[in-house]
């Protein structure tokens, strides 16, 4: 009991934003991790890590509702903010979570007039118009409010961490750091999404995923990748009954089409039953 009470004296609630300037005003070494709940080993480890290089951690749980482009998948956004809470108070050193309302996002209701380059509009933002602009636009606007020294995101969602990461370095004095893909037992990614899976469709999933990321080992000596892949997209749709929206190689420097097993990732976006999953590997 006495160990409870610790954590909940150690650890604060921030609920708006008048709240949060006064808390963080002192501290100049702050480690950010934003989410949007659903907290999963995947966001204990990045929280660990921020502990680990920084003097004060904040988590922030927002289901910002303009990166969706789906209103749907808006709505069915596994969220269970009782949940969190109950997980996040088991991390020891964890300082601040951060619980803003909408209108403590937008509370300058200016638009930032973010768009995203064409070169970029691939993968993930070819399929989900405005998503990255609207991740984009919430990141920048986290970073105006927290002025952490370090954000931390894991690599599962490698598009959004390098275009988060290239507009954050740009614009603040703020460094973002990429953290690896946890997986569980069975090589499955961990994601808020899997939440929506019950225990017979995770298990179609784990082998789902250990398919594709055989195929990373056997490009390492091809040389028409692309062609490989694409043979691979129309067998595993017609195998496992999911839609495949890209299987990808591409170079991990700039994201461009890449026929090289070195310095590259296979990406890889597919509906299962209606659940959108992303991985790379």
């Amino acid at each position: 009991m006495f160990y409870l009470l610790n954590i909940l004296i150690q650890m604060k609630i921030i609920l708006n934003n008048s709240i949060l300037r006064k808390t963080l005003g002192p501290f100049n070494d702050i480690g950010f991790v934003p989410t949007m709940g659903g907290i999963h080993e995947g966001h204990i480890s990045l929280i660990k890590k921020s502990i680990k290089f920084n003097k004060k951690t904040i988590v922030s749980i927002f289901v910002n509702p303009k990166q969706f482009n789906d209103i749907k998948d808006f709505k069915s956004y596994p969220s269970n903010i009782k949940n969190d809470l109950a997980v996040l108070k088991k991390i020891k050193k964890l300082d601040f979570i951060y619980i803003p309302k909408f209108k403590d996002i937008y509370e300058n209701n200016k638009q930032l007039h973010i768009k995203i380059k064409k070169k970029d509009k691939i993968l993930c933002a070819k399929y989900r118009k405005g998503h990255f602009e609207g991740v984009l636009d919430v990141m920048s606007r986290l970073t105006t409010l927290i002025k952490p020294k370090k954000i931390f995101m894991g690599k599962k969602d490698f598009q959004q961490f390098f275009l988060v990461k290239n507009l954050i370095e740009k614009k603040f004095h703020t460094k973002v750091i990429g953290c690896k893909t946890i997986r569980n037992k069975n090589k499955l990614a961990l994601s808020s999404r899997n939440f929506l899976l019950n225990k017979q469709e995770l298990k179609d999933v784990e082998k789902i995923s250990k398919t594709f990321l055989n195929l990373k080992s056997k490009i390492k000596n091809m040389k028409n990748i692309s062609s490989f892949l694409q043979k691979n997209k129309n067998d595993l749709e017609k195998f496992f009954n999911i839609k495949i929206e890209y299987l990808e190689n591409r170079n991990i420097k700039n994201l461009a089409i890449s026929n090289k097993h070195n310095q590259s990732k296979i990406f890889l976006s597919y509906y299962y039953k209606g659940i959108r999953l992303i991985d790379n590997f």
